[in-house]
């Protein structure tokens, strides 16, 4: 079975919505604020919800937004763009696709005799807690729909505006197993300023994974992505491993940088233009493909399992997530929420 870190290095063999090829706008809208600037989104009417996943610990997922305003510049998902016509680069940050009905279709195949109740998960593409949603709100019906349905479900995300939705959170976690993660791979201005432009601050998201986990909601850290020469330092490493454990992350995952050849030619100009003092290096690591060479990886999420393990006897173990009130008729486990675990 593969894992998020497997989807990560295989993005390209990830299917493309059957409603968007080809895609079919119904509008087009652009917005006035700063935030929105030289952004533009095609609303479309989506024909599917769930996207089914062979492979994965999960069998479905669901993307209500294709491109991400995260901008992030070694985003895995950007090479799914180009199932649209559009590029993995500016395309991809700028022009953002909204599938406007989403959470009826959702309801409807929810209510499907064959629907059983499979575990589904959210951001392994695109980010549902992107600024679009701020304005489009799709994911409170999204949420809604999973609860009602008894559908056990986790959201990924870097976006604070899940905040927004804790109550709905809540209230669907009283009927089935809910979690969500916060990758979060920096602590640094600087580097978050140029890696990840349109992502919330990261002392931000931590403090979002303290507050979900206040209100029931197990929330972990990915700690991703570990790129060398730019957040591998060991204090820094570190210190956001500790800054997890404090906000009470469930598990913490490291994950070191993956460039697969499309993502390597976004991510590529990016770092000549940014950190040129690390091409070289680059070079070396990546040299046999898209992982970094064996001994790099090794050292380096070693180190992080380490003050993992650490962390565990500063802070102990955590309290088990409330007892779920619909277990017994649940399709689903309900997560075992296990503080600092490493999935």
């Amino acid at each position: 079975m593969r894992t998020l870190a497997d989807l990560q290095r295989d993005p390209d063999e990830q299917p493309a919505d059957a409603d968007v090829l080809p895609i079919e706008v119904q509008r087009e809208r652009t917005f006035e604020t700063p935030e929105f600037a030289g952004m533009r989104f095609l609303e479309v009417e989506t024909k599917s919800a769930l996207n089914h996943v062979r492979g994965m610990p999960f069998e479905w997922s669901i993307n209500p937004y294709r491109g991400c305003s995260h901008a992030c510049s070694y985003c895995f998902a950007r090479p799914t763009h180009e199932y649209l016509n559009l590029s993995p680069g500016t395309d991809f940050e700028k022009t953002v696709v909204v599938k406007t009905n989403i959470a009826e279709v959702l309801r409807r195949e929810l209510a499907r005799p064959n629907w059983r109740g499979a575990h589904v998960a959210m951001g392994t593409n695109t980010d549902n807690y992107q600024r679009a949603e701020g304005r489009y709100r799709l994911m409170p019906g999204i949420i809604d729909a999973l609860g009602a349905s008894r559908t056990p479900f986790s959201i990924l995300t870097k976006g604070t505006l899940i905040l927004r939705d804790r109550d709905a959170l809540a209230e669907a976690a009283e009927r089935v197993p809910v979690s969500a993660a916060f990758t979060v791979g920096m602590l640094g201005d600087r580097l978050w300023r140029e890696a990840e432009p349109g992502t919330p601050d990261p002392r931000a998201r931590l403090d979002a994974i303290a507050r979900l986990n206040e209100a029931g909601i197990p929330t972990g850290m990915m700690l991703a992505p570990i790129m060398p020469g730019l957040n591998d330092d060991r204090d820094e490493l570190a210190a956001l491993v500790e800054a997890a454990a404090e906000a009470g992350a469930r598990h913490i995952t490291p994950i070191v940088l993956h460039l697969r050849p499309k993502v390597r030619a976004v991510f590529w100009p990016w770092l000549v233009a940014t950190h040129p003092e690390l091409v070289s290096r680059y070079r070396e690591l990546y040299a046999r493909g898209s992982e970094a060479s064996p001994a790099y990886r090794r050292a380096v999420v070693g180190f992080v399992h380490e003050r993992i393990r650490a962390a565990r006897v500063r802070h102990g173990e955590p309290e088990p997530p409330p007892a779920w009130r619909g277990a017994e008729s649940a399709a689903g486990e309900p997560d075992p929420g296990v503080q600092l675990s490493l999935l």
